[in-house]
């Protein structure tokens, strides 16, 4: 049956994956909706969030760019990082925006509302939540490793990751959409601290598993040194499963395209490789299989294309629909 209305699309996630998926979908007569981690403890957004006790800026920040429809100028206005001053070295322009909104609104979603106007926000954008959260790591030999930007670093194979506080309350619009949506998207993003901090947000890993949403995981094209060394597709399935205690997800998109040995090579020194998709462990799993050549290249740094995955997805959206 034809839809009446705008299929409703949610992406999750966080870090370089989310913003890259999101400046293709945009461009579709989707309504969108992403749900950002707010775990990132490094860097700009983590001065800020330390400093002035605000949630993590820098990953809502991309999101909005990604989604903004502005002058180009005011998009690298948004995104322009200082490169010195005394105190300024470092911010991106857009954190400190943020970091003035909510200052003066009282309310960090307030300001990503009123930011959304000003930048011409296509969709909607939520925290995963309203209020700053720790990312700890339990590695296999027992040791608790606390803070996002520490976790790949340990030198140690990850067991399970974990929030604290443990009472951590999602936004009630976001639940809302998650309940709502068509298409949830869960990815691409590292595996650990950009995709599971927001489904171990209480009630929203829940809320996904009991969407009658089609979800989709699109896996990530490289394994990461200090997150997935040496992971398949399926153990980053199973990862997300034992960490939800649920299987719930439909359909794996991964990459099929021959990644150049050069490439390779480079990758090779962070210990990092390509993605094996096993795709007999992956049906063991129940999922639906979608390969395809769906990279790019930003000089040797491989980036999910962004045209080409959004007609993926738009195109099972609607075929899904249509059933």
């Amino acid at each position: 049956m034809k839809m009446s209305r705008q299929p409703r699309i949610v992406i999750i996630g966080g870090g370089t994956g989310l913003p890259v998926l999101l400046r293709g979908l945009k461009h579709y007569p989707v309504d969108l909706s992403a749900i950002v981690t707010v775990a990132d403890d490094g860097g700009s957004s983590g001065r800020l969030r330390d400093e002035l006790h605000i949630p993590p800026p820098g990953d809502v920040r991309n999101v909005l760019a990604a989604l903004s429809d502005v002058e180009p100028l005011i998009e690298e206005l948004f995104q322009h990082r200082f490169k010195t001053g005394n105190g300024l070295s470092g911010h991106a322009l857009g954190n400190l925006l943020l970091a003035a909104l909510t200052d003066i609104t009282g309310d960090f979603m307030h300001a990503i509302r009123e930011l959304s106007k000003v930048l011409n926000v296509k969709g909607q954008v939520f925290p995963a939540a309203n209020r700053s959260i720790v990312l700890s790591a339990e590695m296999e030999d027992g040791t608790i490793v606390s803070g996002e930007s520490k976790i790949p670093y340990s030198g140690k194979k990850i067991k399970r990751v974990f929030l604290t506080p443990e009472n951590i309350d999602p936004l009630t619009e976001t639940l809302k959409v998650i309940k709502m949506a068509d298409l949830i998207v869960i990815g691409p993003g590292s595996l650990y601290t950009s995709i599971l901090p927001n489904l171990l947000v209480p009630k929203i890993g829940e809320a996904v598993v009991k969407s009658n949403a089609l979800k989709v995981y699109i896996c990530n094209v490289m394994t990461q040194a200090g997150e997935t060394l040496n992971y398949t597709a399926s153990d980053h399935v199973q990862a997300l499963y034992d960490h939800i205690g649920s299987s719930f997800i439909d359909t794996i998109l991964v990459n099929d395209e021959e990644i150049p040995l050069h490439v390779q090579q480079l990758y090779a020194k962070e210990l990092a490789k390509p993605v094996i998709y096993d795709t007999s462990r992956l049906s063991s799993l129940g999922l639906q299989i979608i390969h395809d050549k769906i990279i790019h290249y930003n000089g040797d740094v491989i980036r999910h294309d962004t045209n080409k995955v959004a007609s993926l997805l738009y195109n099972l959206l609607t075929h899904h629909e249509a059933i």
